[in-house]
């Protein structure tokens, strides 16, 4: 029996990363639910077009995204913040308290409260070390 050439060796790789590559994307763009509010694509590609943004001192807006439908997510930095050195749970339950009166009342949020949007922020500290995520649902806000 003869041994396969390096040729063959190499053209059996190459396909086999190709349908292995493809088979990944199918998986991924399956699981994935499209956002069908092109309305909020567009609001939410101005957002990024100003980022990052800081919002307020030492509070960093570094974009946002739609990962579902009805589902807004802000990535954010808190610029003044350890993680090896802070108090995680203090911080997080006093911006908590402070983002749900922000989301009541915010009018650049108004688009996301009258479709039922859930808004989702995610912090990270100065080093990019994930801190937290506060999840606001439309049951909270209204």
């Amino acid at each position: 029996m003869q041994q396969p050439t390096k040729g063959k060796k190499s053209t059996v790789l190459i396909i086999s990363a190709i349908v292995a590559f493809s088979l990944a994307l199918i998986l991924y763009y399956s699981f994935k639910e499209p956002v069908a509010d092109k309305e909020m694509v567009e609001l939410v590609a101005k957002y990024n077009a100003s980022c990052p943004l800081t919002i307020q001192a030492g509070i960093r807006l570094d974009n946002v995204t739609l990962p579902k439908d009805k589902v807004v997510q802000y990535n954010l930095t808190l610029l003044n913040v350890e993680k090896e050195t802070a108090e995680i749970e203090l911080i997080k339950e006093n911006i908590k308290e402070s983002l749900l009166s922000t989301v009541k009342a915010n009018p650049g949020l108004k688009a996301f409260r009258d479709q039922g949007f859930t808004l989702i922020y995610n912090y990270d500290d100065k080093k990019e070390d994930y801190l937290f995520e506060i999840t606001i649902t439309p049951e909270q806000y209204k």
